[in-house]
């Protein structure tokens, strides 16, 4: 369903996972009915925010490593060369 693309299945794999008897997985459906427009358009849709994400990750990493050893210009400086 998420490799090829198939939004129309996501329907009636919520409502096989709801009648399940693991817990967790049943969890995880009712976070994904929550937000069903968003998760039926990722599915659906070509583009992806992964590498706008990635980045924002990789920044916070380098951020939380400097934490308490310089201030903001030597923060920007050591981003910005990285």
């Amino acid at each position: 369903m998420v490799r090829q693309r198939q939004p129309e299945r996501l329907e009636a794999w919520l409502a096989e996972v709801t009648a399940t008897d693991i817990v967790a997985l049943r969890s995880f459906a009712r976070g994904l009915q929550a937000d069903y427009p968003a998760v039926y358009a990722a599915l659906g849709l070509p583009w992806s925010n992964g590498r706008t994400e990635g980045h924002v990750n990789r920044l916070k990493c380098l951020k939380r490593q400097m934490y308490g050893r310089a201030k903001l210009d030597l923060l920007r400086q050591w981003l910005l060369a990285t």
